[in-house]
């Protein structure tokens, strides 16, 4: 018997005659309504004609949880007074409730991209509902944009409405309206909340922000604390969100002893606890949920949420080949969210646990997944639909360039796709398995080594990781998988069944397996399977064959190199630290750590890790810039792990030279031989360029140089076969064939910029033109009679005019000034400090001289009998 009541009381009654409308006259249609409203429920009911009289369709609606799809499901079917498998049923990963009878089918977003793929008219669906579509999950934006192509090339009569929590609906309907002037149209939806009061509730003490998945324990203390505090000061029950399961149990052993049940919503709570959590109780509650519990689930009975102010998203490390979900900051849109719960009922209360001033510095929305998560699932997806690129599908948010690349070299070296870009057989089975490639390919070719069975199970160990306490040891947690029974090895129970009907029995030779299994088993143990391989031979295999970037030879003491080039390490207690090789499967990196934790992992050798990386085995002549000097080497890779290397006698010469001039960029050009000509030469020049540019080199910059090397060093350079050899290479020579001698500049190189002046004394002074301004170092006595500061390329030089003893008595870039004004200072301070020295009182007409009074009385005299002997003669 169909529940009217509970129907007519949804307030996304009233919105339903202008959704029906936009569709009939558009095709498509955005829906914003708050939770609680009836979107999730009501809507698909009378788009099927299940309520309200309305011609029959067929519905689908998808959801981004499974926990949130078999609820739907189930409140639908209780509105309609059945039972799920009849008019409304569900479809998730490896469970299936529904009949030849139903018209609303609840699904997830997963389920849906599988179904597109594998027929992309979609038959016999009418209508397809995007629930949560706000949330932004990559799968969810790919099925939209999957499905908006279908409607334009195959299907225009198919419908679809983007149902969303939130407002921020303009993205979506540019979308969803295929370049309509306007987009599609945006129907709204009020809801029916109570005000809810807001109290900061921020710890006493600072906290560590989070890390990668690390929650500082004093922040989930303090969460603790405050759901006491809520429970004291308030009635009804208490919802808590938190960011991820690990978090929610140890808030759950922290509330021990409270006056309340204390329940969990999660993905992997047992179907049990969450009908409990979902249905209301007489009794008080507190109910310690993620993110599941924003918008997509109902929680009867709340009065208070308790918001932690964190969430999980993921994030991907491309060049290093390590992704996981990553503990952050929740968005305000987010918080309004959750604080929306409590006043579902009545008047209600959320207690933050930050401060006002924080609030204002969150993101306003979260990050869409498009743009943070690993995209390799995402452009396989693509590549089946016939865009490898992606450029073609209506999404929201283009693929970043970076990431896009990133999934493609995964594919490529899974076997996935061709060098197009283009999907394989192999890929095409892949994409239909519903795993990330990585654990396809594990999939596929571990069956054909170990078998299906034994393979489907390793594949389930990672595809959800184990609980912490199976310990870092792959093949004991998966023995230890098959002796527990808990709500973990139930979910992998069922993974194991569905994996092991997808995975090839018997192996398709067209397939070619990229590993194989020789040699004797680990010394470890492991009882043998399939084709007598050990666990733990199976185990690293498996592994492997998923992560090949992060095989891992060790380095001693427990510390390891991954072929992607990342630095990992083992916990002390670790029984895998005396391994020799590694298959990484989960690692992150710590806070302020230049190595990355191993969190499971499983023993490999050497052969394992090379059938399993083959793409990565690299082997050829290394030639490079070591320790001050140059390396030549003949070298066995795998990736960035270096297996094997002997001396190279003689190396390429291209190699060489590039090495040499790696080593020239690394050190500078001091590994050349400056003698102070060379030196004085670059300065020379280096002045022409700024003075007079043209055809002047610029020689000052090393960098500048270096990207000239073939103009100047050679072919000096090309000769040259290791350090020694750079510093017997002349700079000056060298740097003598950048002149400008094409125009004939290079011959006025001395006029316009003379290595030295001649001065009025008769010596040759050498300018400085290492300065910005070139000097001329000279004693004053020697400048006697000079009127004009001499200039070099029309710039005047700065005089430094030093004592008789060579020390600065004066600066000046104007001689003719200094000798009208400065110089009587300097002469008063100093002619009684050198008293042999002439200081007369007139420079301008004194004789310059380089000596005292008395020897250059003496020299004149000598010179006037050498005058008069020849005269006389």
């Amino acid at each position: 018997m169909i529940r009217t009541a509970a129907l007519d009381s949804l307030p996304v009654r009233e919105a339903l005659p202008a959704l029906v409308a936009a569709l009939d006259d558009h095709g498509a249609a955005v829906l914003c309504a708050p939770p609680g409203t009836g979107k999730t429920t009501l809507v698909p009911l009378v788009l099927a004609g299940l309520v309200g009289g309305g011609p029959r369709r067929r519905v689908v609606v998808a959801e981004p949880r499974r926990i949130a799809a078999r609820a739907a499901a189930r409140r639908m079917a209780w509105l309609l007074g059945g039972a799920v498998g009849g008019p409304v049923g569900f479809t998730v990963r490896g469970e299936r409730v529904a009949g030849p009878d139903t018209l609303v089918e609840v699904v997830t977003t997963g389920v849906l991209l599988q179904r597109l793929q594998r027929d992309q008219e979609l038959a016999g669906v009418d209508v397809v509902v995007l629930d949560e579509c706000h949330e932004r999950h990559l799968d969810a934006d790919t099925v939209a944009a999957f499905l908006l192509d279908v409607r334009e090339t195959l299907r225009p009569e198919l419908r679809l409405v983007a149902a969303s929590a939130t407002t921020d609906a303009a993205g979506w309907a540019r979308v969803l309206g295929g370049g309509r002037p306007g987009g599609a149209p945006v129907v709204e939806a009020a809801g029916a909340s109570f005000p809810v009061e807001t109290l900061w509730a921020p710890p006493a003490r600072p906290v560590r922000p989070p890390h990668g998945m690390r929650v500082d324990p004093a922040q989930l203390a303090h969460v603790a604390s405050v759901v006491r505090r809520a429970l004291a000061e308030r009635s009804g029950d208490v919802l808590c969100f938190l960011p991820g399961v690990g978090e929610i149990a140890r808030v759950a052993g922290q509330l021990a002893g409270v006056d309340a049940e204390v329940l969990q919503i999660h993905g992997r709570a047992p179907a049990a606890v969450q009908d409990a959590a979902l249905t209301g109780a007489a009794h008080r509650r507190v109910i310690l949920a993620t993110a599941v519990a924003e918008s997509s689930l109902t929680v009867p009975g709340v009065r208070v949420v308790v918001d932690s102010g964190l969430a999980r998203e993921p994030r991907v490390d491309h060049a290093r080949g390590l992704g996981a979900l990553a503990t952050v900051r929740a968005s305000r849109a987010a918080g309004r969210q959750r604080a929306g719960r409590a006043g579902r009922e009545a008047p209600g209360a959320v207690y933050r646990c930050w401060s006002e001033a924080e609030d204002l510095r969150l993101p306003a929305f979260p990050s869409p997944e498009i743009r943070v998560a690993d995209l390799a699932q995402f452009a396989l997806q693509a590549a089946c639909w016939g865009d490898p690129d992606a450029t073609g599908l209506a999404l929201l948010d283009p693929p970043p360039a970076g990431a896009m690349a990133a999934a493609r070299e995964v594919l490529t070296a899974v076997g996935a796709v061709d060098p197009g870009g283009r999907p394989t057989p192999r890929g095409l089975r892949m994409a239909r398995l519903g795993l990330h490639p990585r654990l396809a390919r594990a999939l596929l070719d571990g069956a054909a080594a170990l078998g299906a069975r034994r393979a489907a199970e390793l594949v389930a160990l990672l595809s959800e990781e184990p609980p912490r306490e199976y310990g870092d040891d792959l093949a004991a947690a998966w023995r230890r998988a098959r002796r527990t029974t808990d709500a973990y090895t139930a979910r992998w129970r069922q993974e194991t069944r569905r994996l092991e009907r997808a995975a090839p029995s018997p192996p398709d030779p067209s397939e070619q397996p990229a590993a194989r299994t020789t040699g004797p088993d680990s010394a470890r143990g492991g009882a043998p399977g399939a084709g007598g391989v050990g666990d733990d031979v199976a185990a690293g295999l498996v592994a492997a064959l998923a992560f090949p970037e992060r095989v891992a030879r060790a380095k001693g003491g427990g510390a390891f190199l991954m072929a992607s080039g990342t630095a990992a390490e083992l916990a002390d207690a670790s029984p895998l630290r005396d391994a020799p090789w590694l298959a990484v499967a989960v690692a992150d990196r710590p806070p302020h750590s230049a190595s990355a934790r191993i969190r499971l992992g499983a023993v490999i050798d050497e052969d394992t890790a090379l059938r399993a990386a083959a793409h990565l085995a690299r082997a050829g002549e290394e030639v490079r810039w070591e320790a001050g000097d140059l390396v030549a080497r003949s070298v066995e890779r795998l990736g960035a792990i270096e297996r094997a290397a002997r001396p190279l006698r003689d190396p390429d010469r291209a190699l060489v030279r590039a090495a040499l001039l790696e080593g020239l960029c690394a050190e500078g050009l001091g590994l050349l031989r400056w003698t102070p000509d060379a030196q004085g030469l670059r300065a020379r020049l280096g002045f022409l360029h700024r003075t007079l540019g043209g055809g002047w080199p610029d020689v000052e910059d090393d960098r500048a140089l270096l990207e000239r090397a073939d103009d100047w060093l050679e072919p000096e350079l090309s000769r040259a076969r290791r350090r020694a050899d750079l510093g017997r290479i002349d700079a000056g020579q060298a740097l003598k064939r950048l002149l400008p001698w094409a125009t004939g500049e290079a011959a006025r190189l001395d006029e316009l910029a003379p290595e030295r002046i001649e001065v009025p004394s008769g010596s040759r002074i050498r300018v400085d033109y290492g300065a910005g301004q070139p000097v001329l170092a000279v004693k004053l006595q020697e400048l006697f009679g000079l009127a004009e500061t001499p200039r070099v390329a029309g710039v005047p030089v700065l005089v430094h005019l030093l004592s008789p003893a060579g020390r600065p008595a004066a600066v000046t870039a104007d001689l003719a000034s200094f000798w009208q004004g400065g110089y009587q200072a300097v002469r008063a301070e100093l002619r009684g400090r050198y008293p042999k020295h002439p200081w007369p009182q007139d420079p301008a007409t004194a004789e310059p001289t380089r000596h005292t009074t008395a020897r250059h009385a003496t020299a004149r005299q000598e010179n006037a009998r050498d005058t008069n002997a020849r005269f006389t003669r």
